[in-house]
């Protein structure tokens, strides 16, 4: 009886030491499996994170602008300016693989900066804007200007008790592209939180921007509210008759004036949607332009918009020639669309947006001015090109 008992003890001792031996081998098998997938992930992300450093400064063959998309968004905004990334990214960029920089009149939360890198195919940067570019210079009567709110409040015009609107105003009226990281770029398009684009783009609109020395490119046309810029045609208008060497001979008066200049017809290029030349707003003409607007305080005891000031900057001191109207892009900025209305165009680039909801040939659009002072056909597909 007890030798059994000592022969059944030898072989569980055997059957454990043979199950240990299996265990040990299939935990070292495990940790050999587990090892080299965490390798092959690392290596995959390493390899995604060299090939954004590749294609940031030389992707293959292709020669990319020197160009950056610009965006001025709040942490706040971190879903909504997801949205259009992705738009941009999907129907253009992902080509491409411009950089990307974010600006915010406070530092991006971790959470902002995390979430939307991964969202785009270049380099991304992020800029807080500087006091200085975001707050009342000296010679601003605040008392004034915040009277001045209260009464335009009064009369119910949009964004009218808003400071924070104001300071953006002024800020990508004039100091955007003074931000030290724009020294680095020659061209930007402008992409705010919420638009969509609607089209494929085939071609690097940047290099259409550079190879026919465009200085200034937009989608969308319309009507500003006079009671938001009551002065900003006066003051303009003083700035020229003290600076007519600025004027270009061909410039495009005709689009914002009906009566050669006497008065402002209000007509300006929707500047959500900006694809232009930052060596027109460092020009001479633009930052003495500019200076002259600052000091009046129209920004603050109006409300001047970005939109009409680079939009009369450009009528009047570029050639026309250098102004470009991107047909082909359809984008919508609530609540306008612009959606390109060739069939042909819009089955061959797939687009999304109904032709027939868009704003170009819409009442208080003013792209049909403009079509007809450059002497083009807007219901045309060349006018797309």
């Amino acid at each position: 009886m007890m030798f059994k008992s000592t022969q059944r003890l030898r072989f569980q001792a055997f059957f454990f030491t043979i199950l240990m031996i299996l265990l040990v081998h299939a935990y070292i098998s495990y940790r050999r499996l587990y090892v080299l997938d965490s390798f092959n992930r690392w290596e995959s992300l390493q390899a995604h994170q060299n090939d954004k450093t590749r294609l940031s400064s030389n992707d293959s063959d292709y020669k990319r602008e020197n160009a950056t998309f610009v965006s001025l968004a709040r942490n706040s905004d971190i879903y909504s300016i997801a949205q259009s990334i992705q738009d941009v990214e999907s129907r253009f960029n992902n080509k491409y693989h411009y950089d990307w920089v974010f600006f915010n009149d406070e530092p991006f939360t971790p959470e902002f900066i995390d979430y939307t890198s991964h969202l785009v195919s270049g380099r991304a940067f992020y800029e807080t804007v500087p006091k200085e570019f975001w707050s009342y210079p000296k010679h601003i009567n605040q008392t004034k200007a915040a009277e001045q709110r209260d009464a335009m409040v009064q009369k119910k015009i949009i964004y009218a008790d808003s400071e924070s609107y104001r300071h953006m105003c002024r800020f990508e009226s004039g100091f955007f592209w003074q931000m030290p990281i724009m020294d680095n770029y020659r061209y930007y398009w402008r992409v705010e939180p919420d638009i969509h684009i609607y089209c494929d783009i085939e071609e690097d609109l940047f290099k259409v921007m550079a190879e026919n020395q465009y200085k200034y490119g937009f989608t969308i046309a319309m009507y500003e509210f006079f009671e938001t810029i009551p002065t900003l045609w006066t003051a303009t208008m003083d700035f020229v008759k003290a600076n007519p060497k600025y004027v270009h001979e061909n410039n495009l008066l005709d689009f914002i004036s009906d009566d050669h200049g006497k008065s402002y017809n209000l007509c300006h290029f929707w500047s959500n949607f900006e694809i232009a030349d930052l060596d027109f707003w460092r020009s001479p003409e633009y930052r003495e332009y500019f200076d002259h607007l600052d000091k009046q305080g129209g920004f603050f005891y109006e409300r001047w918009g970005d939109a009409p000031v680079h939009s009369l900057a450009a009528a009047l001191f570029l050639n026309r020639t250098e102004v470009k109207y991107f047909g082909q892009v359809g984008y919508s900025h609530p609540p306008y669309t612009n959606c390109p209305t060739d069939q042909g165009f819009h089955n061959s680039h797939r687009c999304t947006c109904n032709p027939g909801n868009s704003f170009t040939f819409e009442g208080y659009s003013c792209a049909s001015k403009y079509f007809k002072v450059q002497g083009i056909d807007g219901n045309s597909y060349a006018s797309y090109l």
